[in-house]
């Protein structure tokens, strides 16, 4: 961490951006003025809150969201304010947006075993852009509250204790029951934009143990119950496969088959993307992902036990149909489900966890409402009793099965969704091996093509392409 200011210089940009907007509305008449109110404010109060009480992560996410939206709203804005007057207002909203990022990477404290980003305005840029989307999920994430809270809590504390009943706590590994073979999947060819692919979709038949709490709430979200992958394959049946999980808020075929099709387009491979429960076509809420990460923790419990459970019988098939071998990759939260995934399903031949998460725990408590996190601690539920119960799904908390030569991460230095103590406590759980630093963002990575050049050598090392 730098050495910091009283008052942060650098919150004039969005103090005197949130002024600029909140007099150029008024001046254009009452419906500017209420349209542009959210922004111009946004920006005030951030840049006003920053100077005053700098430290509050939530500030720089403010300001970020707010200068992002000055930005997008400049075709708006010239009908109303004319074309001069319209630049200077998106730009100062970027500069502000630009401001929170270099702002965030300065409060950031040193993380030991991580490498320090070299400070630049695309640093700033890529970090805003973290900002930006933390920004949005200030408003989507939310705990229970009132009976649900309480609920919530007796059902940590009963999932605890019967884990521990069942020796699960102490061998987490037991806790995965091997699925059933998949046999007929339904496979339909569908096309997005100018990609056709294969959707694949069975019935998981995954179901919670017997007495777990929570089992009967999960049974009943009927999106879940029917597994969903996207497909790219080559004519010869035999080729290697690679399995690439869908990240946090993605899981629909536009996104994950860009985002993955690099291993099939340039790589050659085979490629299978599964999607995650509560993602995509099995989402429960109006966006994908909606109910994995914050409300109900036994609910992200049994999301995420039921996605290793549907990526094995995946695997079990892609063996009945000949692959000559299978590796996994993921981004994100795909990476973390990769990462316990290695250390669940034998026989991968390589696992690359993407900027991965890995701890729940520690990410339900970085980035929840604090005055809710701080209640459910009252209520007896805190972020090391969550760490316990995610015991059974974490992995920190089992062995890899992947040769130590065929394991892969790579993270962001200034990642602030994912941040980099995860890369590197899973680095070190994993015995230290290969891992890619990139300085930047979360999705810093794609403009920094060593990392995806060291992806690929991987996969030529083991084989798994040429």
């Amino acid at each position: 961490m730098k050495e910091q200011h009283r008052f942060p210089p650098l919150a004039a940009l969005p103090l005197l951006g949130g002024i600029a907007w909140l007099w150029s509305s008024a001046q254009a008449g009452f419906l500017p003025f209420i349209l542009m109110l959210p922004i111009g404010g946004g920006l005030f109060a951030s840049g006003m809150a920053t100077l005053l009480w700098a430290g509050d992560r939530r500030f720089c996410q403010s300001m970020a969201l707010s200068g992002g939206l000055g930005l997008l709203a400049l075709p708006f804005l010239v009908p109303a304010l004319g074309l001069g007057t319209a630049l200077w207002l998106s730009g100062l909203a970027a500069a502000a947006a630009v401001a929170a990022g270099s702002i965030a990477v300065d409060q950031t404290p040193e993380i030991e075993g991580v490498p320090q980003p070299e400070p630049s305005l695309r640093l700033s840029a890529g970090v805003a852009l973290d900002e930006m989307v933390l920004g949005m999920e200030q408003l989507a994430i939310s705990l229970p509250a009132g009976d649900l809270a309480h609920r919530m809590v007796d059902e940590v504390h009963g999932a605890i204790a019967f884990h521990r009943s069942q020796g699960w706590s102490a061998d987490p590994l037991a806790y995965h029951a091997t699925p059933p073979p998949l046999t007929a999947p339904r496979i339909e060819t569908a096309r997005t934009g100018k990609i056709a692919y294969e959707h694949l979709r069975f019935e998981s038949l995954y179901e919670p143990p017997d007495e777990e709490p929570g089992r009967e709430r999960w049974l009943a979200l009927k999106p879940p119950r029917t597994a969903h992958a996207y497909v790219l394959r080559h004519a010869d049946p035999d080729r290697p496969w690679i399995v690439c999980t869908n990240g946090y808020r993605m899981g629909l075929a536009g996104i994950d088959l860009r985002a993955f099709g690099h291993y099939h387009r340039v790589l050659g491979l085979n490629v299978l993307i599964p999607v995650l429960p509560l993602h995509g076509p099995r989402r429960i809420g109006r966006r994908s992902g909606d109910g994995f990460l914050g409300g109900d923790v036994l609910n992200t419990l049994h999301g995420e036990a039921q996605a290793i459970w549907d990526i094995r019988r995946m695997i079990g098939w892609l063996r009945q149909q000949g692959a000559s071998m299978v590796g996994a990759t993921g981004l994100s939260l795909g990476g973390y489900t990769t990462a316990l995934l290695a250390s669940v399903e034998p026989g991968l031949a390589c696992a690359v966890a993407g900027i991965p998460v890995a701890d729940l725990a520690r990410t339900f408590w970085r980035h929840g409402p604090p005055l809710q996190l701080e209640y459910l601690a009252h209520l007896g539920v805190d972020e090391a009793l969550v760490a316990e119960l995610m015991t059974v799904i974490s992995p920190l908390a089992l062995a890899p099965k992947v040769p130590l030569e065929a394991r892969l991460i790579f993270g962001g230095t200034a990642d602030r969704l994912v941040s980099p103590d995860h890369i590197r406590d899973l680095a070190n759980h994993w015995d230290q091996p290969r891992t890619l630093w990139y300085s930047g963002g979360h999705l810093g990575f794609r403009m920094d093509p060593r990392i995806q050049a060291g992806v690929d050598q991987l996969l030529r090392d083991v084989k798994l392409c040429t």
